[in-house]
Formats: structure tokens, C-alpha cells, sequence
């Protein structure tokens, strides 16, 4: 009898132990359910549990079901929400505006350079989130931005001009001061509220996002789409370090792991991914997609580095910034 205590208690002990260490993680995104991240997150969700031996499991939340991504990311600073991937949110740290900087790749390889693996804008947006008390655990490219018109465009290569068209942009410096450069009347207005905005004649287009973000939240209002190449647009998977200390390291490495093959995957396909969500829009919706010439992107590019950047490069410290402009080559 004695023998079958001390053996039952520690059956219970041992199962007591594993719930113990069993952890299950609420991970918003801001795009619809079924989106390419959706999808993504999802899969790299599997990929968690499989590896944690169903340790650890993953929550998938679309569609900022727990809030707009600037909330997400204060309520993960404090450990109210586990995880996101997400933009970063500015409102938080001024200097995070460093990662949506307009104009600071011309191609993927150059992209890749700064936001990939090691890259400066990677390395030091970890040294940001780490001050939030929140880890980095993988980069997510996106696309190159663009415009959303839902009305014809006006000189759309030409920067010089005033077109009249009056735009939604985020509550951030960089894109206001990026609209107004390219010719347009830039209306900050929070995203909630911007497809209303465009159906009812305040705004008449978006800047922003992208062809994949346009089809997903403001398909029925892009009558033109220009492949304008205002910023590259990163999310970053995030996770509050209260969070990822309740798991044992063995949860930890596979986590870390499972999140640089998820963003490693992600560079392999992001370029394609851009060029199909383009085509998409024009095939499924009859958008009008913009042709650019490249003396056209090189014009909108000199005149935003040259009015923009100097007002931006102040916003997060001057020399703070252009250090790490120096460490791009820019």
C-alpha cells in the first residue's frame, strides 16, 4: 500500500508539473481572418505546438480583435496580452518611426539589407521593443507601400505638382510629410474610421499600405492603384518578456526557432507575394494599376529624402537617426 502512495503521488506530482509549464498565448494581427498572415501565423502556430511537444500553444486572434496595434503593443509592454505581429507602434517610442522611414530602400536586396537577419533597422527596432520590456522574436516583410486612389489619379509620377487629392495617412509624421511631398492633401485619420472615410467622400484614397492591405481592408474603394514605393512596411512579431519567461527554456529555444524559420520562409516569398497581390487587383477588382516609370520613382524618392527626411531625422534625433541611415549606406 505504502508503495502504491508514494507511486500515485508522484504520478500526480509529475502531471501537476507538466500543467504547470503548459502555456496558452493570445497572438493578434491586424489583417482579416484568412489573409496571408492569417494563414501564416497559423502554420507557424502548428509548428510551436508540434515543437514544444504541445507545450505551448498559440491563439491566433485576426483582424485586431484585441485591439488597434498601438493598444496591442502597450497592453503586451505590461503583460496583458501575450503576443502580435504587427506595425510598430510610434506612439509608443518616436524613434520607431526609423522602421516605416519613406523611401529607404529602392529594392528587395536593399530591403533585405536593412530589416533582414543582423540588418541595422532589425537590430535596433529589438533595441527598442526590449526597452517596452518586449522581445523581437522575428521580422515580417511585407511590400513596398503604395497609393489607393478611389478616384483617377492626377500626375501620379510627378511630385512637383499639387494633384488635389486629398488622402487618408497614419497618425505618423513620416507619412503626413510623404503624402504632402508626393502632391497630395494628407488627412491623418486612425484606420478604423479610413474605409468609411473613403466611401464617403472625406478622403478619396490611402496612404499607407500596400496591394495586399488594400485588397484586404479597402478593396470595394481602390479605383487606382499607384506602386508609389512610399516605404517598405515590416511588421514585427512580438511578445511581452513576462510571457515568454513563464515558459522553460526548452519552450523558449524551440519558440525562438520556430520564429526565425517562420520570418526566414517569409523573405523567400515576399517579393512574389507583392506582385501577385498587384495583379490581383486588377484581375479581381478592375483596378487601374499605375504604371511608374523608373526616372518617375527615382523624382518621388529625391524629393521626399530631401523635404522629409530632415523634419523626420529631427522627430527621432538627428543624430541618432543618421546613424543609422550611415550604417545603410544612405
Amino acid at each position: 500500500m505504502k508503495h502504491f502512495l508514494i507511486g500515485t503521488a508522484a504520478t500526480a506530482l509529475m502531471a501537476l508539473s507538466s500543467v504547470a509549464t503548459a502555456a496558452e498565448l493570445k497572438m493578434s494581427h491586424v489583417r482579416p481572418q484568412d489573409a496571408t498572415i492569417d494563414v501564416e501565423l497559423r502554420a507557424f502556430s502548428e509548428a510551436v505546438a508540434e515543437a514544444t511537444g504541445g507545450d505551448v500553444t498559440i491563439n491566433i486572434f485576426p483582424a485586431s480583435a484585441l485591439g488597434d496595434y498601438t493598444t496591442v503593443q502597450e497592453r503586451i509592454s505590461v503583460g496583458a496580452i501575450d503576443m502580435a505581429t504587427q506595425p510598430a507602434a510610434t506612439a509608443a517610442d518616436r524613434r520607431m518611426q526609423i522602421s516605416s522611414f519613406p523611401y529607404l530602400a529602392n529594392s528587395w536586396d536593399e530591403a533585405r539589407a536593412a530589416y533582414g537577419p543582423d540588418g541595422p533597422v532589425r537590430t535596433v527596432m529589438a533595441e527598442l521593443y526590449a526597452e517596452q520590456d518586449i522581445t523581437m522574436l522575428a521580422a515580417y516583410p511585407v511590400y513596398f507601400g503604395g497609393i489607393s486612389l478611389n478616384t483617377d489619379p492626377v500626375t501620379p509620377g510627378d511630385p512637383s505638382q499639387s494633384n488635389g487629392i486629398k488622402v487618408r495617412v497614419p497618425g505618423i509624421k513620416s507619412f503626413q510629410l510623404t503624402g504632402e511631398a508626393l502632391g497630395y492633401i494628407p488627412s491623418p485619420i486612425p484606420f478604423s474610421e479610413a474605409f468609411t472615410a473613403i466611401q464617403t467622400g472625406v478622403v478619396d484614397g490611402v496612404i499607407g499600405s500596400g496591394a495586399e492591405g488594400y485588397y484586404a481592408s479597402f478593396r470595394d474603394v481602390t479605383k487606382a492603384y499607384v506602386p508609389a514605393n512610399t516605404h517598405f512596411e515590416v511588421w514585427y512579431m512580438i511578445i511581452s518578456n513576462g510571457s515568454l519567461a513563464e515558459l522553460d527554456a526548452e519552450d523558449q529555444e524551440a519558440l525562438r526557432t520556430a520564429a526565425a524559420e517562420f520570418e526566414a520562409q517569409r523573405w523567400t516569398v515576399a517579393e512574389a507575394d507583392q506582385g501577385e497581390w498587384e495583379q490581383r487587383l486588377v484581375d479581381e477588382l478592375g483596378t487601374t494599376l499605375v504604371e511608374l516609370s523608373d526616372d518617375e520613382l527615382a523624382a518621388m524618392a529625391a524629393k521626399v529624402r530631401e523635404e522629409v527626411w530632415p523634419i523626420v531625422l529631427e522627430d527621432v534625433g538627428a543624430e541618432w537617426g543618421q546613424g543609422i541611415l550611415d550604417q545603410i549606406g544612405k
